[in-house]
């Protein structure tokens, strides 16, 4: 069971384009000891989408390594089935202790056939999985029950920000009979997920990542206190300052949900590299306000 403060590391490049291991095995080793309950390496921040196979090895190895089993080590899958079961075998022999499923590419399936997509992913190999509900992913409230019921199948991450169909798929998970009794946990994965985290424990989804931990881990972790201990005045006066303008920045440009956190681990002082295309590198007027954005955060206690 996962518990705290969901850590979604970037993938540190050198100028020659090659993955930094150093750098990444630095950045992992900062979020684990400032208080990360899990680690989910080579996900969506982590730009999964633009690893080959033997980067995203690399990357799994350095986090498992880095994690020495202090906190659970999650790692991307995804895309084309072929190759994300390919991808779920590589994490299980790198050390990872579970597995993100996130959605197939380019194609929309229905229900039913999403549904087969996570079963021949989890039969790949033999970790515990998340399923990420977003974008060419969306269960309905059945399919959701029956990828539930996989036996392997230990949580639903939302990315749709569908709080109604979310509910009841909540509702219905927790009341059925074949998972009511099973450790299953549901997460609240939007895009600067404490933006929404408000609305999402109103359905009893306690659970979120946080991009922001990557770079400004004492803010994360003020808002994620504030959140535990109901107060809500410092949850509000983190929003106003620093978590909604970091979404209005994000918003600008498409990609920004990944360029925008790995421009601030730069900024915070340690040289990741920039993202791989189709994303691009914030432009310096956004650098700036970026720079602005984490001060303001700093400062409210």
């Amino acid at each position: 069971m996962l518990k705290g403060i969901l850590f979604f590391p970037v993938t540190p490049f050198t100028e020659d384009g090659s993955i930094d291991t150093a750098k990444l095995s630095d950045h992992l080793r900062a979020g684990i000891e400032a208080g990360a309950g899990g680690v989910f390496a080579a996900c969506g921040t982590g730009e999964f989408h633009a690893l080959d196979l033997a980067e995203f090895a690399s990357v799994v190895r350095t986090a498992v390594r880095v994690a020495a089993g202090r906190v659970p080590v999650f790692a991307g899958a995804g895309g084309p089935l072929p190759l994300a079961r390919q991808y779920a075998r590589a994490a299980e022999e790198a050390g990872a202790d579970g597995l993100l499923l996130m959605p197939p590419y380019l194609v929309a399936g229905p229900p039913a056939g999403l549904v087969a997509y996570v079963r021949e992913v989890v039969a790949a190999g033999s970790l515990p999985v998340i399923v990420y509900q977003r974008g060419t992913a969306r269960f309905d409230v059945p399919a959701a029950l029956e990828v539930a019921r996989l036996p392997r199948v230990v949580g639903l991450k939302d990315g749709t920000g569908d709080l109604e169909l979310l509910a009841r798929i909540v509702t219905a998970v927790r009341a059925d009979p074949a998972t009511g009794g099973r450790e299953f946990q549901f997460f609240n994965g939007m895009p600067t997920a404490e933006g929404s985290q408000l609305a999402y424990r109103g359905i009893g989804v306690d659970l979120y990542s946080s991009a922001a931990f990557c770079f400004a881990p004492e803010t994360a972790l003020a808002f994620h206190r504030a959140l535990a201990t109901g107060d809500d005045e410092l949850a509000q006066r983190l929003l106003a300052g620093f978590f909604h303008p970091l979404i209005a920045l994000r918003e600008r440009v498409p990609g920004y949900a990944v360029a925008l956190v790995k421009a601030a681990v730069r900024l915070r002082g340690l040289d990741v590299g920039g993202v791989r295309p189709p994303l691009i590198d914030p432009a310096p007027g956004d650098l700036a306000e970026l720079e602005e954005i984490i001060a303001r955060g700093a400062a409210i206690r």
